[in-house]
């Protein structure tokens, strides 16, 4: 049960996946996770998502340190 990753989903990410919480393994950073959700949820394909590790979005290629706070996000929509 050790390297696992709690991530949570918001919005229409999480009614594509069917849940607002997931547990899977760590692969070790942000790029890695993208390709492990999307295989496991093809449904996500169709939705841009953004992904943040510990309450900062990742742009780019981020390490996922062990015990991290992983949260998936919809789309925004500015005011």
């Amino acid at each position: 049960m050790e390297n696992q990753i709690k991530i949570k989903a918001f919005g229409m990410v999480a009614e594509k996946l069917g849940s607002q919480e997931l547990t899977l393994s760590n692969p070790g950073n942000s790029e890695s996770l993208t390709k492990q959700i999307l295989e496991e949820f093809p449904g996500l394909r169709s939705v841009k998502f953004s992904l943040a590790v510990n309450k900062k979005l990742c742009s780019e290629r981020a390490e996922i340190p062990v015990g991290a706070e992983v949260a998936i996000l919809p789309p925004f929509s500015g005011g």
